[in-house]
């Protein structure tokens, strides 16, 4: 094991959330603790320190009940409660109080450690791979979340039936670890959101963009934020560009001009900018990707293959949404500081499991990507219920260490493909099918 079991009997009560306790901390939890909502010097029998582990609880218990969660989990103070005594309402009034602000600030402080963790092989050509993408996270219906969080248009004048919160993450993606996000209500843009975190991104690495982060100033800054530091991105259609210089029959360097409105809100622009333009086909169609990779050190194969790998930011997207939050239609919070502090939490124990899984597979000379998530997160969950009514306390980290070695044995199956192509087969419904109806993204 790469981290010792911290000993922290005396200072909380929760060496029986080892999963948790292991990966972070005590200095670290403290900080966050101190950003509190509320402060208090009372004992409560759902102190800061306890509510903090409930959060994450809630993320790998996503259909049980909060009271539940904390009765499973043997959250309480010790000697103060027991789980007959803990109110419901008790629970929520306990969240309150600890708030939004610490979950957010334990999650940034641990995906900025763990996010850059080297692995064996886990590098393109010496760079470490990261991707930024957003995604979509529906709340419940209730006229406060509405008017803050907003919804979207469908076709009609109707909004869609859930107000929404927009994520943004910057994930690594060979551990699948993310290192940085931002929330924003629905009409917050992605590309503002993006900027408040590139300064994250580290030296020596590649930056997988979707095609909506299209835009100069964005771009320019993560090649000058740092040293050797390159992004890729897919090129928007009818795109004005003039060729400079030609590298093979599918790549060259072009010239663009920036967009007025760009140096109208970044002065220090230049009027024109070069890049690297790839090109390869794909399904019987070519496809242009742009990046600041020199033609000299990198084949257009190999960069056309490493965009292939954007995709695994879209896996760890479905992970927290189908198997975290079992396709749930909306989150279980209903104020909107603990729909905050829900989605914190939720993305703190997504982290947790990733790098839990990621020490295991590394233990078994695998990578970190090898591990299935969904196996692994339910593994987990159970044996959390397991060491929280397990006794002795001294026995932790040897059932820490099976627990590990539990985890190692969900490897993925590298089956290949199969020859034949997919086909799409007919529906055998014998009712209308309404072709034009807006989908519920």
């Amino acid at each position: 094991m790469q981290q010792q079991l911290l000993d922290l009997g005396d200072l909380f009560n929760f060496s029986d959330l080892s999963t948790f306790t292991q990966n972070i901390p005590v200095e670290w939890v403290a900080s966050a603790l101190n950003l509190s909502a509320q402060a208090t010097i009372r004992r409560r029998r759902l102190p800061s320190d306890q509510v903090l582990w409930l959060v994450l609880g809630m993320a790998l218990f996503r259909d049980e009940p909060v009271h539940e969660v904390a009765r499973r989990l043997n959250i309480c103070a010790q000697g103060l409660a027991s789980d007959q005594l803990l109110a419901r309402s008790g629970v929520t009034e306990a969240r309150k109080r600890l708030g939004a602000d610490p979950v957010e600030s334990l999650f940034r402080q641990t995906g900025k450690h763990w996010g850059c963790e080297r692995y064996e092989a886990d590098d393109w050509n010496g760079l470490q791979v990261f991707a930024v993408d957003g995604a979509l996270l529906r709340t419940p219906d209730t006229p406060e979340l509405r008017e803050h969080f907003g919804s979207g248009n469908t076709g009609t004048e109707r909004q869609t039936p859930f107000p929404m919160m927009r994520l943004v993450a910057l994930m690594n993606v060979r551990s699948h670890v993310i290192l940085d996000a931002q929330l924003s209500p629905y009409r917050g843009s992605e590309m503002r959101l993006a900027e408040t975190f590139l300064g994250q991104i580290p030296d020596n690495s590649i930056t997988l963009f979707d095609k909506g982060f299209w835009g100069a100033d964005l771009l320019l800054s993560v090649a000058d934020g740092g040293s050797n530091r390159h992004w890729l991105t897919p090129a928007r259609k009818n795109l004005v560009m003039e060729e400079v210089e030609r590298y093979g029959e599918h790549d060259r360097r072009v010239r663009m001009k920036v967009s007025p409105q760009a140096r109208k809100r970044n002065p220090s622009l230049p009027t024109h900018w070069e890049v690297r333009e790839v090109s390869y086909e794909s399904r019987g169609h070519v496809r242009s990707l742009l990046t600041s990779l020199p033609a000299g050190d990198y084949s257009a194969e190999a960069v056309a293959e490493l965009y292939l790998e954007r995709w695994e930011i879209e896996l760890g997207f479905r992970d927290i949404k189908s198997s975290m939050q079992q396709n749930a239609v909306t989150l279980r919070s209903k104020k909107i500081d603990l729909i905050y502090q829900e989605v914190w939490g939720l993305l703190l124990a997504y982290n947790i499991i990733r790098r839990e899984a990621s020490q295991a597979a590394v233990a078994f000379g695998r990578e970190p990507s090898d591990i299935r998530f969904k196996p692994a997160c339910q593994y987990i969950a159970v044996q959390l219920i397991v060491m929280a009514a397990a006794n002795p306390v001294s026995a932790t980290g040897r059932r820490l260490a099976e627990l590990r070695g539990g985890v190692a044995g969900l490897f993925l199956d590298h089956r290949p493909r199969p020859g034949r192509p997919r086909t799409v087969k007919i529906s055998k419904t014998r009712y209308p099918v309404d072709r034009k109806t807006a989908p519920l993204k």
